[in-house]
């Protein structure tokens, strides 16, 4: 009996890796770009944030340049729309794809049109705002309606079509703090080291460069370019393990201070707990730079009893009331968002008519900071939720 296929569709990704005739260096960032990919199959992450974490924890120096080659290897795979940057890059890598397949004539009017729309009339597309399109290509409604069904059958999130709902396995997170909450409400927290070793020189390197110490004056040229060889990969070891301690330090003063300021969030998983709090106070805490603070947010998670997080999931600007109340926004976003899912749809409210609603609810939040908040959740304007 067949009870579907668990692969993740990062699995099936490396395996096309196989398929290609590549450099070890070429697998390596190809490899570690799959990995970045969200569950939709696209690339939220920004090529210089890659090139950082590759430096930083794989000791791999790469170029944004260099990525950009290896990610247009990627975005050659299947399915067409894998490793794009954004919705409409995944949208024209499909549009591409159908002439590259032989499926349209590169000269065909419908490819022609798509890549427009696509390129220079996306906004418009996103905002379903087809009347403005039909009229700045002079299209006619039979051709606009050729149009629009031929869009729909392009995917905006590859990923999903893989044969796996979740794009990707949970075990593909793996948690770098793993965060304890006691009944008591005591929290407490531990790096995830896994299965590696503690680093340390090798004693019979440590006698060699203490024999070259002693015997210097005594020694041939052939021991002394030896024991010299030996006392510069010593010096090496030494500020790497240094590196390695210096990194675990960062990384657990900066969880400490997070858990400092958002105790009362691991205490009893409500999102609206979190309080206002961003790089700038970490670092204040911390005496780190704010540019350490925002890369190890970026890319560490915590395992709380809440579920998993990135680091950069707890911190939450703030807004600040005609009153002079200080409020969480993430704690404004979740009321707002909560307030839209319950309105009627065929009567969806403006932002005029969220910001009364907000304001009865507590929220005195301006009609501006309302279209701000709901569009930085991708939430439409009320014309496009109407149903």
């Amino acid at each position: 009996m067949v009870y579907g296929d668990t692969t993740s569709f990062i699995d099936k990704l490396n395996e096309q890796v196989g398929e290609r005739e590549l450099t070890e260096r070429q697998r390596s960032i190809i490899e570690y770009i799959i990995g970045s990919l969200d569950d939709d199959g696209l690339l939220r992450k920004s090529l210089e944030s890659i090139s950082d974490e590759l430096a930083i924890y794989h000791n791999l120096d790469c170029t944004e340049g260099e990525l950009e080659e290896v990610l247009l290897i990627l975005q050659d795979f299947d399915p067409a729309g894998i490793g794009a940057r954004s919705l409409q890059e995944c949208l024209l890598l499909q549009v591409d794809r159908k002439v590259e397949n032989g499926e349209w004539d590169g000269n065909s009017s419908v490819y022609r049109y798509l890549r427009t729309i696509l390129s220079d009339y996306f906004e418009a597309f996103t905002k379903k705002r087809w009347d403005k399109i039909q009229a700045s290509l002079g299209l006619n409604d039979i051709q606009t309606e050729a149009l629009q069904h031929e869009i729909r059958k392009l995917n905006p999130k590859p990923g999903s079509s893989m044969g796996e709902t979740q794009g990707r396995n949970i075990q593909q997170i793996t948690p770098d703090f793993i965060v304890d909450t006691e009944d008591d409400g005591t929290v407490t927290f531990t790096l995830n080291q896994g299965n590696l070793p503690e680093l340390h020189v090798s004693q019979a390197f440590n006698e060699m460069v203490a024999a070259y110490k002693e015997n210097k004056n005594g020694m041939t040229r052939q021991a002394k370019e030896a024991l010299l060889y030996a006392k510069e990969k010593v010096e090496k070891a030494q500020g790497f393990i240094e590196a390695i301690r210096q990194r675990r330090m960062t990384l657990q003063t900066t969880m400490k201070a997070i858990i400092d300021i958002q105790h009362k969030f691991f205490q009893d998983g409500d999102e609206a707990d979190l309080k206002p709090m961003i790089l700038k106070d970490i670092a204040d805490r911390t005496g780190l730079d704010i540019s350490t603070i925002s890369r190890v947010s970026n890319i560490k998670y915590a395992q709380t009893r809440w579920g998993t997080f990135p680091l950069r999931f707890f911190f939450t600007d703030s807004y600040t009331t005609g009153d002079g109340e200080e409020l969480s926004t993430r704690k404004i976003k979740m009321a707002l968002k909560e307030v839209i899912a319950g309105e009627d749809k065929q009567r969806p409210l403006s932002d005029e008519a969220l910001a009364k609603v907000m304001k009865e609810k507590g929220f005195p939040i301006a009609r501006r900071t309302v279209a701000k908040y709901r569009e930085q959740m991708n939430l439409p304007v009320a014309r496009l939720r109407r149903e």
